[in-house]
């Protein structure tokens, strides 16, 4: 995905981008390509695969979620800084806090922010089990299955929150079992399945809130 995809396939779901965010993004970028040398943070590294997978893949939470009306967000098991990043990029509004369990990628994160200007965006070294704060939208990407996953994450949506679940493929892993399973403590709102463009992969955004 070149960047002139990346801005049409972005204005798709809502976002048209600022020259100073798609420079951020391109900043970004090098800084994650050079800090990839010094520690393992993706094994994706060509420019127009890391648009498609990373920060294109990022941004589909546009398709369900107005971010420009939400305040609070918190990104577990952040890793490289996907999707908390490049969220921030594109929604200054947001009050962002990472997760990750790792200190060294919490140090890149720190930089990335310092480098980038980013205001209103903390990077925590601690996993989701072991944090306590709550927050209007909880992110995850790829972190862990559905069920583990609502353990590590769901103490930190607020009352009226939501957690969105990114996922790949998500047939074999939410069954109708689970899903019963998960709807008796949880509401399961929305399973948007979609496809990647260019590539066509599967995608899902899972989202989940607390019954009332």
């Amino acid at each position: 995905m070149t960047e002139k995809e990346f801005i049409e396939e972005i204005k798709k779901i809502g976002i048209t981008p600022t020259k100073d965010q798609l420079q951020k993004l391109e900043k970004f970028y090098q800084l994650l390509i050079e800090w990839n040398q010094k520690i393992n943070l993706t094994r994706i590294t060509e420019k127009e695969e890391v648009y498609l997978k990373h920060f294109y893949d990022s941004l589909t939470i546009a398709k369900e979620i107005n971010l420009s009306k939400v305040n609070t967000l918190c990104d577990v098991g952040t890793g490289a800084g996907f999707p908390g990043i490049v969220l921030k990029i594109f929604y200054p509004n947001l009050k962002i806090t990472l997760i990750d369990s790792l200190l060294k990628r919490v140090k890149y994160l720190n930089e990335i922010i310092k480098e980038l200007e980013l205001k209103d965006i903390i990077a925590i070294h601690t996993r989701g089990e072991d944090y306590h704060e709550t927050f209007d939208i909880v992110t995850a990407r790829a972190v862990a299955n559905i069920e583990k996953l609502l353990k590590y994450t769901m103490h930190l949506v607020n009352s009226d929150g939501k957690l969105i679940a990114m996922k790949g493929n998500i047939e074999e892993e939410l069954t109708d079992e689970v899903q019963r399973k998960i709807n008796k403590v949880y509401n399961i709102e929305k399973i948007n399945k979609f496809y990647l463009p260019k590539e066509n992969s599967h995608r899902s955004l899972v989202i989940i809130k607390k019954k009332r």
